[in-house]
């Protein structure tokens, strides 16, 4: 599934545009950065609460090319920003995580 697909299905509010063209390979749900650093792949998109400039370091780290930012929270400006300049998505979506990792699993995105 593309960027573009992905944010289609969950609706939401898309905050950044990113490559909407760009195949996302894998999902990973998490909210300790750490965690995310060791475990992503390259290419997956990011389930995510948190919502600081930080996440776009490691997503940019990590090559991960949509952050999906669940439970109705929003990226400040400077993570908006930042993720502009990378050409990272950002996607803020009302449902909770488990929600999310629900219907992309449903879909066949594998974590």
């Amino acid at each position: 599934m593309t960027i573009g697909e992905i944010c289609g299905l969950l609706g939401g509010e898309v905050q950044c545009a990113g490559d909407p063209g760009r195949e996302i390979t894998g999902a990973i749900a998490g909210d300790l950065l750490s965690f995310i650093m060791g475990a992503a792949k390259e290419g997956s998109l990011w389930i995510t609460i948190q919502a600081h400039l930080n996440v776009a370091a490691v997503a940019v780290l990590k090559d991960l090319p949509l952050i999906i930012i669940a439970s109705g929270r929003r990226a400040p400006d400077d993570l908006a920003e930042r993720c502009r300049t990378e050409n990272i998505a950002v996607l803020s979506v009302p449902q909770s995580m488990y929600e999310v990792c629900a219907e992309l699993a449903r879909r066949g995105l594998d974590g």
